[in-house]
C-alpha cells in the first residue's frame, strides 16, 4: 500500500503473460450402439457408481485425518469388488471431490465474513447517512436497519457453523449434484416428471471414468480405444460374465473418431502415452459420449516485452460483449474500436457456444495483425456477497452474470492454439481512468466511443507499460512550449514519435500577420500623435545645484 496523504491507494500488480493450458479434453459421440451395449454400460456404471458413493462417504468421514495408509485400505476394499485400476480411479475421484468441496467451503466462509463486515459497517453509521464511491452509507430507514441487524445475527450463526465444520474437516458433497437433488422436491418448477428426474439422477451418479497409464497398451488398460476407434472396457469382477472379448473385456459395436485434435490423440495412442477416458450418458437426448483427456507439457511463456513488441489488443469484458481496441507499441489507439457481442440467456450449451463464437472472432482479428491480447485479471469471488451493493439488484445480477472464469479459461486455451500471447493486467481504475482521459479525446464527428471502448484503451496501455492518464497541459502563462509539450503518448527517447516543430516564417504570435513589415510602410496612423512626444526633454539646471 502507498500513503498519499489523503488516503491509502492500492499498489498495482505487474502485468504478466498468462501461461497456457496444462491439459486437453476432447469429446465424441458413441454411435451405432446395440441395446446389449447400452445395457452393459448401464450395469457397469451403476455398479461402479454405488462403489464410488460409498467411498466418497468414507472419505468425507475421514476428513483431515485422511492419509496414504487409509487411502490404501480403501483401495484394497474396492479392488475385490471391481479391479485394482477401477479402485484407483474411484479413490482418486473421491479425494478430488472432497478437495473441491473443501475449497468451496473456504470460499463460503470468506463470503460470510465479507457480508458480516459490510452489514456491521453500515449499522454503525447513522440512519440515512450518505455513502461515498468506495463505501455505502447508512441504511435508509429504521425498519431496514432492524431487518439488517437480524440478518447480521443469522450470518454470524452460519459463519460459526461453517468454521466449526472447516476446523473439523467436515464437508457435504452430493454425487449427482445438489441442484439435481433439490429438484426432486420441486418437480413442477423444474418442469420434470418423476421418471425424467430419476433417469437424470441415476445417469449423473454412474461412474465410468478411467485414468490413463503411460507405457500400457494404447495408454489405458481399463477403457481402451484403439487407433482404429474400437472401444473396449475392463469389466468389474461381479460383471465378468458379460464379457464378449478375452481377459474379461467387453468391446462395443460402434467405432469412434475424434474430429477435434484427432491427430494428437492418435499420436498418443500409437506411442502408448497416458490418455484418460470418461463415458457419460445424456438422458434428454438418449446419447452416449466418450471424453478423452491428457496432459500437455508446459509451454515456455515469452517475456512480456517480446509479447507486446508489435502492439496489443485491449479487451474490456462486459456482461453482453467484449469491447476491443488495437494499440500500437507506443500506446496510441489505431483504427476503430471493435465489439464482439454474445448472449448469455438460455441453457448452458447456448451460453458456452456464444462465448466461444465471440472469442473466435476476437482471436482471428488479433492473429491477422499479429497482436497480443491484454485482458483484466478479474476475480469476483470477493464481490459475490449481496450486502456489498445493497439494493442495487440489477448491478449485483450484472456482476454475477459476467462469465469471468469461463472467458478466462476459454481465451487462454484458444489463444494457445493460435500462438497468441495473453497478457493479464491489474483491473484497478481501468474503466474510470479510461473514461476520464480517453473517451473525450477519441470522440470525433464520425465516432463516439463508449466507456467500455475507453477502458479497452486503458487496459492495452497498462499491458504495454504506459501510464493510463494522459499528460496534463502546462499552466497557460503563455503560448510557447517552455513548459513542455502539451500531450505526448510516446516516451522522450523514442525516435520518430515527436519531431521538432516546422519553422513558420514571420513572428510566432497571433497578434501580427505573417509579414507585418509590408503593411507597415503603407499604413496611415488612425490616432493623433501626442505633442509631448515631439518635444525634446531638457533637465532644469537648478536641479543640479545644491
Amino acid at each position: 500500500m502507498i500513503w498519499l496523504g489523503v488516503g491509502v491507494v492500492r499498489v498495482l500488480a505487474e502485468s504478466i503473460v498468462v501461461a497456457g493450458p496444462a491439459g486437453v479434453s476432447v469429446r465424441t459421440r458413441l454411435k451405432h450402439l446395440t441395446p446389449g451395449d447400452e445395457e452393459v454400460l448401464r450395469q457397469v456404471g451403476a455398479h461402479l457408481g454405488s462403489l464410488a458413493s460409498a467411498d466418497l462417504k468414507q472419505r468425507c468421514a475421514d476428513g483431515t485425518a485422511h492419509s496414504a495408509e487409509s487411502w490404501a485400505v480403501h483401495k484394497r476394499a474396492l479392488t475385490g469388488k471391481s479391479s485394482s485400476r477401477w479402485a484407483g480411479s474411484i479413490t482418486k475421484a473421491s479425494h478430488d471431490q472432497w478437495g473441491l468441496a473443501r475449497r468451496g467451503q473456504h470460499a463460503h466462509i470468506q463470503n460470510l465474513q465479507a457480508g458480516i463486515a459490510m452489514i456491521s459497517q453500515r449499522l454503525s453509521l447513522p440512519i440515512g447517512a450518505k455513502g461515498s464511491k468506495r463505501a455505502p452509507g447508512g441504511y435508509g430507514s429504521q425498519r431496514e436497519w432492524f431487518a439488517k441487524s437480524r440478518r447480521l445475527r443469522v450470518l454470524q450463526d452460519r459463519l460459526d457453523a461453517q468454521r466449526a465444520d472447516y476446523e473439523a474437516g467436515r464437508v457435504r458433497a452430493v454425487r449427482g449434484g445438489k441442484g439435481r437433488a433439490r429438484n426432486r422436491h420441486h418437480l413442477s418448477e423444474a418442469e420434470l416428471t418423476q421418471e425424467q428426474w430419476r433417469q437424470g439422477w441415476e445417469a449423473a451418479r454412474w461412474f465410468l471414468s478411467a485414468d490413463g497409464e503411460s507405457g500400457k497398451r494404447f495408454g489405458n488398460e481399463t477403457i481402451r480405444v484403439t487407433p482404429g476407434g474400437d472401444v473396449s472396457i475392463k469389466l468389474p469382477a461381479p460383471l465378468a460374465h458379460l464379457a464378449n472379448s478375452p481377459h474379461g473385456r467387453y468391446t462395443l459395436t460402434g467405432p469412434v473418431a475424434f474430429a477435434h485434435r484427432g491427430d494428437e490423440w492418435a499420436d498418443r495412442v500409437t506411442s502408448d502415452r497416458a490418455v484418460a477416458y470418461r463415458i457419460t450418458f445424456d438422458p434428454e437426448r438418449g446419447r452416449w459420449y466418450l471424453t478423452a483427456a491428457w496432459t500437455t507439457p508446459p509451454v515456455q511463456t515469452v517475456p512480456l516485452a517480446a509479447a507486446v513488441a508489435g502492439g496489443v489488443v485491449g479487451v474490456d469484458t462486459n456482461a453482453d460483449h467484449l469491447a476491443a481496441w488495437r494499440l500500437d507499441p507506443h500506446g496510441n489507439p489505431v483504427g476503430e474500436p471493435r465489439r464482439f457481442a454474445y448472449d448469455l440467456t438460455g441453457p448452458a450449451t447456448h451460453r458456452d457456444a456464444q462465448v466461444r463464437h465471440a472469442l473466435t472472432r476476437l482471436l482471428h482479428w488479433a492473429a491477422r495483425h499479429h497482436l497480443a491480447i491484454a485482458v483484466e485479471d478479474l476475480d469476483f469471488t470477493a464481490e459475490t456477497t449481496r450486502e456489498k451493493h445493497g439494493r442495487r439488484k440489477r448491478f449485483r445480477h450484472l456482476i454475477a452474470g459476467m462469465p469471468v472464469a469461463k472467458l478466462r479459461a476459454r481465451l487462454v486455451s484458444m489463444a494457445a492454439e493460435l500462438g497468441i500471447p495473453v497478457v493479464a493486467v491489474d483491473p484497478a481504475y481501468t474503466s474510470r481512468w479510461g473514461a476520464r482521459h480517453w473517451q473525450k479525446p477519441l470522440t470525433t464527428s464520425r465516432r463516439t466511443p463508449t466507456r467500455h471502448d475507453a477502458a479497452a484503451v486503458a487496459i492495452g496501455r497498462r499491458a504495454l507499460g504506459h501510464r493510463i492518464r494522459r499528460r496534463t497541459a502546462p499552466p497557460p502563462h503563455d503560448r510557447s512550449d517552455r513548459a513542455g509539450h502539451r500531450t505526448a503518448q510516446a516516451g522522450h527517447g523514442t525516435p520518430g514519435c515527436e519531431e521538432t516543430r516546422p519553422r513558420t516564417p514571420g513572428p510566432r504570435t497571433r497578434s501580427a500577420g505573417p509579414d507585418p513589415g509590408r503593411k507597415r510602410a503603407t499604413r496611415t496612423p488612425n490616432t493623433v500623435r501626442d505633442v509631448r512626444s515631439e518635444q525634446e526633454w531638457i533637465q532644469h539646471p537648478l536641479l543640479l545645484t545644491e
